[in-house]
C-alpha cells in the first residue's frame, strides 16, 4: 500500500483505517489494471467478485437491506473508491455504479423498493445504473426532455438518455423524467425501470478512451407501474441532487486513487532510471516535480475527506463536495501528466500503468458535473452565503 499516513487524520475512525488496509490486501491479490478486451464481461465479473467478498455492502445504505451501515457512510465509500482506483480503474467503476445506481433507492425509496433491489446490489447479483443525462441535458438537468406520462396506475416513459454507465449490462436503471407537476426542475420524477421492461432498448453503445460499459437508452412507450416511482411526483430533482452530493465526493476519492498510483509509479521510476551517471531522482527538476505532485495529492485528500466527514456528520456539503471534486480531479490530471513526463517515451506506450491512468483520469473532470460546473456551484454557494450574511447584518442594524 502507498502512503497511509492520511488514515491517521481526525476525519477517520479506527474502522475506516481497517477497511482501507483490508481492501488493499484483497485488491493486491484479486485485481489487475488490465482487464482485457471483454469490458462487459470484466465488469460483470468485478461486480460479482466485489459482492461475494462483501465490499459492495459499503455502497449500499441500510443494514436491513445488505448495507454495511445503517446509513450510507461517505468516508467508507471514498476509501473504497480510492483503494480500488489505485489498483484497477474498472473495479472502481464497478463499485461506484453499484452505489450511484442504487443510492436514490437507499435515500428515498419505499421499504418495498429497498427490499427488492438493495440486497441484490450489495450481493453483486444485480447491476445498477443511474440514468440522468440526455443528448441536450447534461449539466443542465432542468432542461431534460425525457417524459413520463401518467396513464391509470402506470407511467409511460418516452425519450432518450445518454452517457449512461452500465448501459447495456444493468439489471435496472434509476431513470429521471419530466412528469409535469411544475415547470423546470420541480416537474421531474425518478423511476426504477427494470432492464427487461418492454419499450426500453439500448439505442447505441458508446466507446470511450478508458473503456467501460456506456450506452444511450431509448424509451418508446415504456410502461412502469406507479409503485416504481421513487419518492413523490416532482421530487426527482431533489432525489438526483441528494444522490450526487453523496457520490460526487467519491469521484474525488477515485481521482486520489489514480493520482497516488501515478505518484508511486513516478517515484519508482525516478529512483531506478539512470541518466548521465545519476538517477533521475538526483536532478533538482525531478525533485521539484515530485514535491509538486505530493503537495497536490495532499491538498486534494484534505478537501475530499473533509467533505466526506462533514456529510457523515449530517452537514450540507454542496460547496465542500464541489470543491473536493474540482480540486481532486484537476490535481490528479496534473499529477498523472507529470508521471507520464517522467517516464518519457515509456509513458505513452499502450498498457503501461501511467498510460492507462492518463486515459482513466480524463473523464473524471467531466462526469457528475464538469470542472466548470463545480466552479459555478462553488461561486453560487459563496454568493448565497454572502447575501444571507448581509441580510442578517442589515436586520440586526434595523433592530438596533
Amino acid at each position: 500500500m502507498s502512503d497511509t499516513t492520511y488514515l491517521d487524520w481526525p476525519f477517520f475512525e479506527p474502522r475506516h483505517a481497517a477497511l482501507a488496509r483490508e481492501l488493499d490486501a484483497w485488491a493486491a491479490d484479486h485485481l489487475a489494471m488490465d482487464h482485457g478486451h471483454d469490458v462487459d464481461g470484466a465488469c460483470r465479473s468485478l461486480v460479482a467478485g466485489l459482492g461475494e467478498a462483501g465490499w459492495l455492502r459499503h455502497a449500499v445504505g441500510g443494514r436491513d437491506y445488505g448495507g454495511a451501515q445503517d446509513a450510507i457512510d461517505t468516508r467508507s465509500i471514498c476509501l473504497v473508491r480510492e483503494t480500488l482506483a489505485r489498483h484497477a480503474g474498472l473495479a472502481d467503476f464497478a463499485f461506484a455504479m453499484q452505489g450511484l445506481g442504487s443510492g436514490a433507492i437507499a435515500l428515498f425509496g419505499s421499504d418495498e423498493q429497498k427490499a427488492r433491489y438493495l440486497p441484490r446490489v450489495a450481493a453483486g447479483t444485480a447491476i445498477a445504473a443511474f440514468a440522468l443525462s440526455e443528448p441536450e441535458a447534461g449539466s443542465d438537468v432542468a432542461a431534460m426532455a425525457c417524459a413520463a406520462r401518467e396513464d391509470g396506475g402506470d407511467y409511460v416513459l418516452e425519450g432518450d438518455k445518454t452517457w449512461i454507465s452500465n448501459g447495456g449490462i444493468a439489471d435496472f436503471y434509476v431513470v429521471f423524467a419530466r412528469s409535469g407537476e411544475a415547470e423546470g426542475a420541480r416537474g421531474i420524477s425518478a423511476f426504477i425501470v427494470d432492464a427487461d421492461t418492454p419499450g426500453l432498448t439500448i439505442a447505441e453503445r458508446i466507446e470511450v478512451i478508458a473503456p467501460h460499459p456506456l450506452a444511450r437508452l431509448r424509451f418508446d412507450g415504456c410502461r412502469v407501474p406507479a409503485t416504481q416511482r421513487i419518492g413523490a411526483g416532482g421530487q426527482g430533482f431533489k432525489v438526483a441532487m441528494a444522490t450526487l452530493d453523496v457520490f460526487r465526493t467519491s469521484v474525488a476519492a477515485a481521482a486520489l486513487g489514480f493520482a497516488r498510483r501515478a505518484f508511486d509509479e513516478a517515484l519508482a521510476r525516478a529512483r531506478s532510471r539512470r541518466m548521465f551517471g545519476k538517477s533521475l531522482a538526483d536532478f533538482q527538476l525531478t525533485q521539484a516535480k515530485l514535491a509538486d505532485m505530493a503537495t497536490r495529492i495532499d491538498a486534494a485528500a484534505l478537501l475530499t475527506y473533509r467533505a466526506a466527514w462533514e456529510r457523515d456528520r449530517g452537514q450540507r456539503v454542496t460547496r465542500a463536495a464541489a470543491m473536493a471534486k474540482l480540486t481532486a480531479t484537476e490535481n490528479a490530471q496534473a499529477v498523472i501528466d507529470a508521471a507520464v513526463q517522467l517516464f518519457g517515451g515509456q509513458g505513452v506506450v499502450s498498457g503501461q500503468p501511467v498510460e492507462m491512468l492518463y486515459r482513466e483520469i480524463r473523464a473524471l473532470r467531466i462526469y457528475e458535473g464538469a470542472s466548470e460546473v463545480q466552479q459555478l456551484i462553488i461561486a453560487r454557494e459563496l454568493l448565497s452565503e454572502s447575501m444571507s450574511a448581509s441580510s442578517s447584518e442589515s436586520s440586526r442594524g434595523s433592530a438596533a
